[in-house]
């Protein structure tokens, strides 16, 4: 079973995922997009062991592009309606990096 925190760590790091897709054109609505899902995920699923900021320059820092991009996979295929033209760039660029 996935803990609380490494939801937020996978959601984080697909924050950063989608940050580097710069050849999408909205890129920006998206990641605005997240930042409300994880939010409002993260309201819902308190966890008062979770240091949002360490962890978040950790993950900036540490996880590699590869695994933020699969992890924009995740979280954007938890969406709502995901932008699936993104989900395919994401899909192409971590298929090229093979």
């Amino acid at each position: 079973m996935i803990e609380i925190e490494d939801a937020y760590r996978y959601m984080i790091s697909g924050y950063f995922g989608v940050m580097e897709m710069d050849s999408y054109q909205l890129k920006e609505y998206v990641l605005q997009d997240i930042k409300e899902y994880i939010t409002q995920f993260m309201r819902q699923n308190p966890s008062s062991s979770f240091e949002l900021d360490n962890e978040i320059e950790h993950i900036k820092d540490t996880y590699s592009l590869k695994t933020k991009l699969q992890d924009a996979l995740l979280v954007l295929n938890q969406m709502e309606k995901p932008p699936i033209d993104l989900i395919i760039q994401i899909k192409r660029r971590l298929h090229e990096r093979h």
